[in-house]
């Protein structure tokens, strides 16, 4: 299976893997497809050390890196990150700071022994700038993706005059529109079902209208896949490829607990929600008391973004780092979409490629095999 963006890329398969974790990357990208590495959480010193790693490992392969600049956020004003910083620090109300810590220490989860704020600069341009500067010293680095709107149109022209290409998540048709407009060269269409930021509309839905829309612009599909019969449902409403993110989390190579792993291998599909609990937007990931205690009526708003991603970074390290500890995961953030109902077993990147190959090759012989001789 082939496309013609996939041939402009110079992959084999146009399977693209969105993670946090640099193995996936390299090993998908090994595969035949392309690993794209998650940046939002890194500051530009650890997406280097991360980036470094790649580049040793991953020989003549090529990959991307995702950042997060949303179109409006609160301090967008500011072109410093200790401006950012300050207003930050200045706008989270105390009643939010001690509710977010008591969440934490009623669940039992460990204080880190360290801090580092200045990661939690993501979701801002002042740090997507700096991500995409580094990235963009990569030769190997084809794609950048913005996860969180339009990207900016100074960032546009740096990414595209370096001879690269640069897209953007859509969830609603009227964004993917002002994708094109703005001159992306491809666009990755999520439908509602996807884990992280995504819109209402669901994939079937979706998918068909970006595609009519936007033609001729390449557009990519995410939300809801985790097997060759749903890829063979979207690449026949004409995109150019599918965006998985879900199903690398439970993969061998992929950096989660045993804990984690569990939580995956153990939920449904009904058991995620989209919540702005963590990041100040309407992100899906699995519920649990976390996500309950911010919705109920006695408890405090989240904030909007990226006040509520800074508050919350503290937790997000240390329900990762002590993932299997006391009750962790009845507080920790689990991005993840409804196709975690799917994931019921640890495979490798490659024999989840295969997998997706060989259940897409099946599902095209079936079809076939419905026409009338």
């Amino acid at each position: 299976m082939q496309t013609e963006f996939a041939k402009k890329l110079g992959i084999d398969v146009p399977i693209f893997a969105f993670t946090h974790c640099r193995d996936v990357v390299v090993a998908v990208s090994k595969a035949g497809g392309i690993g794209v590495l998650g940046a939002v959480g890194y500051s530009p010193a650890q997406l280097k050390e991360e980036l470094d790693w790649i580049d040793e490992h991953i020989g003549d392969h090529v990959y991307g890196v995702d950042t997060a600049i949303p179109q409006k956020y609160e301090g967008m004003d500011k072109t410093s990150p200790d401006e950012l910083v300050a207003m930050i620090q200045d706008a989270i109300p105390e009643e939010h700071r001690k509710f977010a810590a008591g969440l934490l220490s009623s669940h039992g989860v460990p204080e880190l022994p360290d801090k580092d704020d200045g990661v939690t600069l993501s979701f801002s341009a002042v740090q997507g700038q700096l991500l995409v500067d580094e990235a963009l010293t990569r030769p190997n680095c084809r794609i950048i993706v913005n996860a969180l709107g339009t990207p900016p149109a100074e960032i546009i022209k740096q990414v595209q005059d370096s001879g690269r290409m640069i897209g953007a998540l859509a969830g609603r048709l009227k964004h993917g529109i002002n994708h094109k407009t703005a001159g992306l060269d491809f666009v990755v269409c999520q439908g509602t079902e996807g884990g992280g930021h995504a819109g209402e509309v669901t994939s079937m839905v979706l998918w068909p209208q970006m595609v009519k829309e936007l033609a001729p612009l390449p557009i990519l599909a995410a939300g809801g896949i985790a097997s060759g019969q749903q890829m063979m449902a979207a690449m026949s409403m004409g995109v150019e490829g599918v965006w998985l993110g879900s199903m690398w989390l439970n993969s061998s190579e992929a950096s989660a607990e045993p804990a984690q792993r569990e939580s995956y291998m153990k939920a449904t599909s009904e058991d995620t929600v989209r919540s702005k609990s963590f990041t100040g937007k309407t992100a899906r990931m699995l519920k649990n008391e976390w996500t309950e205690a911010w919705e109920r009526e006695d408890t405090p708003d989240p904030l909007p973004m990226p006040l509520q991603g800074y508050l919350t970074f503290d937790a997000v390290r240390r329900t990762h780092k002590y993932a299997g500890v006391a009750e962790t995961q009845k507080v920790a953030f689990n991005p993840i979409g409804q196709v975690v109902g799917q994931i019921n077993q640890i495979e490798s990147c490659r024999d989840i490629m295969t997998r997706l190959l060989t259940e897409y090759a099946e599902s095209y012989e079936r079809i076939n095999s419905l026409m009338p001789e």
